[in-house]
């Protein structure tokens, strides 16, 4: 039997992103790390600074992901509402944490922990504290779900620290391969391909870069090598058959 997937979602919160203001910097981080350790994201959402929304995507993903990891939303201005919004998914109060105050207090020059700094103190109940090396302001993790900073090399910082605390399972393996074929000329035998290695993921991503790299680049996804290998060599045979060509350009994840 195929070995169970631990999945993933990840929520990015922010009127920024949604508004086109800010690009985000932080899923592609995550899905990578997370793959790494063998953990799949399965879902990504853009979630803007209304609480309720807030709350119903993390309800939604929490119950449906072996882990959540949402990013911004923590720091200390009015918008920064992800804390609480978390609190209210889990029916728990939004409580100010000792230890994250006291990491704050360490942090910030005698007098200069105002009231708005301390807000980022202020952590569900029943959640641990998520560390952050750069800023001192914690992140943190109640059951599944992990609230992450949204400045991406806080976040990264965050996600670096707890990596080795999760259960993955077998990281995804990938094959590139790129052929001179239109999709549309291979399209009824790649979708033939995909039936018979049903346990792959094949994917068809049309190229139009510089000169030379032009066509499709076809991407395999697999947790097993060997039927990655196999699946792999059908293609480059289906190829052939089609009066086309096709050169593996990568390989990631052996």
């Amino acid at each position: 039997m195929a070995p169970v997937p631990v999945t993933a979602a990840v929520i990015l919160i922010g009127n920024e992103i949604l508004s086109g203001r800010t690009q985000d910097a932080n899923l592609g981080y995550l899905a990578e790390q997370l793959n790494a350790v063998g953990v799949r994201v399965m879902e990504a959402r853009v979630v803007a600074d209304i609480e309720a929304d807030i709350v119903a995507a993390v309800n939604a993903c929490r119950a449906r992901y072996d882990y959540v990891f949402t990013t911004g939303g923590i720091g200390p201005t009015h918008d920064d509402i992800s804390s609480a919004a978390v609190a209210k998914a889990f029916g728990v109060p939004l409580l100010l944490n000792a230890e994250a105050a006291g990491r704050l207090e360490r942090h910030y020059p005698a007098g200069k922990l105002n009231d708005a700094r301390l807000r980022m103190a202020m952590v569900p109940q029943g959640a641990s504290l998520i560390d952050n090396p750069i800023s001192a302001a914690p992140g943190f993790r109640l059951d599944n779900v992990f609230v992450l900073a949204g400045v991406p090399v806080i976040m990264r910082a965050m996600f670096d620290g707890l990596a080795h605390t999760l259960s993955g399972g077998a990281p995804m393996r990938s094959r590139t391969f790129r052929t001179n074929l239109a999709e549309g000329t291979m399209a009824a035998d790649l979708g033939a391909l995909q039936d018979t290695y049903a346990d792959v993921e094949i994917g068809s991503y049309p190229s139009f870069g510089r000169p030379g790299e032009q066509g499709v680049r076809i991407v395999l996804r697999g947790t097993d090598a060997a039927r990655l290998a196999a699946a792999g060599d059908a293609f480059v045979a289906m190829a052939e058959v089609l009066g086309g060509s096709a050169v593996e350009i990568e390989i990631a994840g052996k």
